[in-house]
């Protein structure tokens, strides 16, 4: 790892060459992707910039309640990846500060439909496919067939043996909940989630939670976005996935300047650094292997093949509202999570 550190800060050095930002310039960042991820680019930028970097690592869903709670006094400069739906939410709140980056032509067209529907508070920078990540040997072992759409996670051989994390805390759960509601309808939707709660055995504050618990062998069957496979893989984990035959949703992950940043000129810096192809290729040398936003990113070939996923029409207006999340989420609180299994 840190010999590709190295490669990486080398290329990205000649490309900023030596007028650089001032070594007094800092950005303090919420990163809501993977933590090898975050370390690489607040690393790598650091180096090569001189800028000092303050990370913090959040779920999508804490971070959005970390904003709101320092709305008056705001801590944060930059808010880096995790699912698009809590970014359109502190738009709508006034959390996020409207910038209208140069570089949004580079960009594939839902990144700039994202920047588009949130009045140029938020924008896309990267998207994945949601799926079921499995356990080939444990299936095997518990002679589990594995699952290949939403109505066979209802099957009662898989009771204990899912694992979905909390609408509540994070944007992988909510992305689930809101596109099961667009596939089924509401209220079928939430009979469904009734039903898969009996199956579900922990549900995980992370999104990220049960698809390394399947990579680590302590549940069969996890509901997770599936780009988060490969690096587990790449561990030596047995770890496989698939996308529900019905149809399913996916995330676009996006970033965000604060409102009331303090440290905002190095802000933009480091947010239209993120959005070069350089940057967003650094991705997959972390081993996340999201689709780039930007169209000139060399795309690794363990990104999801998007072209072979039936994807629904996901509406990231809508559910991305404030009020929808809540309304879905505390719906969910009732009627599924206060049920026993």
């Amino acid at each position: 790892m840190k010999h590709t550190f190295r490669i990486i800060a080398a290329t990205l050095a000649a490309g900023f060459g030596a007028g650089g930002a001032q070594a007094a310039d800092q950005v303090n960042i919420i990163c809501s992707v993977q933590a090898e991820w975050c370390n690489m680019i607040s690393t790598v930028y650091a180096r090569t910039t001189g800028t000092k970097i303050n990370v913090s690592m959040k779920g999508s869903g804490e971070a959005l309640a970390q904003l709101i709670a320092e709305k008056e006094n705001p801590k944060t400069d930059i808010w880096f990846g995790g699912t698009g739906d809590p970014h359109l939410q502190a738009a709508e709140q006034g959390l996020s500060l409207e910038y209208k980056s140069p570089s949004l032509a580079q960009l594939h067209p839902w990144a700039q439909q994202q920047a588009q529907q949130a009045k140029y508070k938020t924008v896309g920078i990267y998207s994945g496919p949601l799926g079921f990540g499995y356990n080939p040997e444990l299936l095997e072992k518990k002679k589990l067939p594995v699952p290949k759409s939403w109505a066979d996670l209802l099957k009662p051989e898989y009771k204990g043996d899912i694992q979905v994390a909390n609408p509540a805390s994070s944007g992988t759960a909510y992305t689930m909940v809101a596109t099961l509601v667009q596939l089924m309808g509401e209220e079928p939707a939430f009979e469904y989630l009734k039903k898969l709660h009996r199956n579900v055995g922990q549900y995980t504050r992370s999104g990220t939670g049960p698809i390394k618990a399947v990579a680590r062998g302590e549940t069969a069957v996890s509901i997770s976005f599936i780009h988060d496979a490969p690096g587990e893989k790449m561990a030596g984990f047995p770890v496989e996935t698939v996308t529900p035959s019905e149809g399913t949703g996916a995330e676009i992950g996006s970033m965000s300047i604060i409102k009331g940043a303090r440290n905002l000129e190095a802000a933009k810096k480091f947010y239209e650094w993120a959005l070069t192809p350089a940057a967003q290729e650094m991705a997959a040398a972390a081993r996340q292997f999201q689709l780039p936003s930007n169209k000139n990113a060399k795309v690794d070939p363990r990104v999801p093949d998007f072209k072979a996923i039936k994807f629904i029409n996901y509406d990231y207006a809508k559910y991305g509202a404030s009020a929808e999340r809540k309304r879905l989420i505390a719906k969910w609180e009732k009627d599924v999570n206060s049920l026993p299994r």
